[in-house]
């Protein structure tokens, strides 16, 4: 596959890693940079940990296209990503005003100093506006970061969506067959090898008292992506194996 556009997602929070929060924004950030053509290579997930968000900030930011952070810019004390991020940059968090505004707006009276930690952004940095919350998130050269809330992630998300280069969408077919994946690995590695530039997957599952595996093909020429389906489909044929296409042609 082309990954000549690749992105990084660094998720935020001890929250996630103890298994008190399910993360919601890997399969949501996953999903839109494929329709656009953005292959998302890597997720990490971190704890609230200045020195290891700084760190993986640095290392990821050279690697790729884009690197985007969910989580740990809200008002408490755990909320360190603004600042560390700040850090990664040799940035200093400034007060932007015309956030602080909003906010004065909206919390009125009930705005105090926690609250309005959520204006501050790097220095350099351009905010994240949306119309569900007045606290943004911001960008700063090719890092985007986002809140952790699965909701407003989204609406980020979709505001900061005009500045990212688009390429080919990533798409993808799928079969399942009522096999093994011992049975059919020499012959899907003939396939991929056939097929380098497009992602083949073969993941086992359990079902009703049967073992089987869905075989998945995801790049972006549509025209390999079938061909790769129509031969796995042949091998399945030729062993006598009930199977599911996806009968999305594409």
């Amino acid at each position: 596959m082309n990954r000549n556009l690749s992105a990084a997602l660094i998720v935020i929070g001890n929250e996630i890693l103890s298994g008190r929060t399910q993360d919601l924004n890997i399969k949501f950030l996953g999903g839109e940079l494929g329709k656009i053509g953005i292959f998302l290579n890597e997720v990490r997930i971190i704890a609230d940990n200045e020195n290891k968000i700084i760190k993986t900030v640095q290392e990821l930011k050279d690697r790729h296209n884009y690197v985007f952070t969910t989580g740990g810019i809200g008002p408490t004390h755990d909320d360190i990503t603004s600042l560390s991020v700040a850090k990664a940059f040799g940035a200093e968090l400034e007060l932007h005003e015309p956030s602080a505004k909003k906010m004065r707006e909206h919390y009125g009276s009930n705005l105090n100093e926690a609250r309005l930690k959520m204006a501050h952004i790097p220095s350099g940095a351009s905010p994240i506006e949306t119309k569900i919350t007045s606290a943004p998130g911001f960008k700063i050269e090719n890092v985007f970061v986002l809140a952790g809330v699965p909701m407003i992630a989204k609406a980020m998300f979709d505001a900061l969506l005009p500045e990212l280069s688009v390429g080919p969408p990533i798409i993808s077919r799928y079969i399942e067959a009522l096999l093994g994946e011992g049975d059919i690995a020499n012959q899907l590695e003939k396939i991929q090898n056939k097929f380098p530039d497009t992602d083949i997957g073969s993941y086992p599952f359990f079902r009703k008292g049967e073992i089987g595996l869905s075989v998945v093909a995801k790049g972006t020429n549509p025209e390999k992506i079938n061909n790769i389906i129509d031969e796995v489909e042949k091998i399945i044929k030729s062993k006598n194996r009930k199977y599911k296409i996806d009968d999305d042609v594409i």
